[in-house]
């Protein structure tokens, strides 16, 4: 899965020069938190949510609202964007994004394609696919367990499931805190909760949890 299938297009961008009061409204009607900044077709800058409510009035302020609507309306994107932009190639696969935003602690990155900006991916979209990697909105068996880190280990989890007649809807393998051993996570169907149980209790080293969801 690449960033290109999964970005958030077509791009809502705006202009330097435009008031935060006007773009805090776009943001709002929209439903966006972020936009990459153009001017004369080149991207010069990124504006979220947080850069225009910090340069916003405090809610405790005694100005008055037309003061207020007033001194917004001074304040350009120009003046509060981050021209410090980090961006991904539309070609990335999805995890590299992930792992980059992480550790920018960034919500979204513009998404370049031949040198244009084509999209933007958030961590809203991460999080649609974390959904679906996890099964979110399919119902099954949720089983939480811990199997020894040995080759050949997953595959006699997953011939256990196979063999009682159960469908994986979802698998996931994480890391623990003793490096010898992995934390699986995933979903069956087709077997009930006892049945999964059965089918694993030779296979995995302890299960953490086990239930209907």
């Amino acid at each position: 899965m690449f960033v290109g299938e999964r970005m958030s297009h077509p791009v809502i961008s705006v202009a330097p020069e435009t008031s935060i009061h006007d773009v805090l409204a776009m943001f709002k009607k929209e439903h966006i938190r972020r936009a990459p900044v153009m001017k004369n077709g080149k991207m010069v800058g990124i504006v979220s949510e947080g850069d225009l409510v910090n340069a916003s009035p405090s809610p405790v302020t005694t100005l008055s609202v037309w003061e207020m609507n007033y001194l917004l309306s001074k304040v350009t994107v120009s003046q509060v964007m981050s021209k410090k932009i980090e961006t991904v190639d539309f070609g990335t696969p999805i995890e590299e994004a992930a792992r980059m935003m992480a550790d920018s602690k960034i919500g979204g990155m513009p998404v370049i394609r031949a040198g244009k900006v084509v999209g933007i991916i958030t961590e809203t979209d991460l999080f649609k696919i974390f959904l679906e990697l996890m099964g979110a909105r399919t119902k099954g068996i949720r089983v939480t367990a811990v199997i020894d880190d040995v080759t050949g280990q997953l595959a006699k989890v997953t011939k256990a499931i196979s063999d009682a007649g159960g469908d994986f809807i979802s698998f996931g393998q994480f890391s623990g805190d003793d490096p010898t051993t992995k934390v699986l996570t995933f979903k069956v169907a087709g077997l009930k909760k006892e049945e999964v149980k059965k089918a694993l209790t030779k296979v995995v080293k302890k299960f953490w949890d086990i239930r209907q969801s």
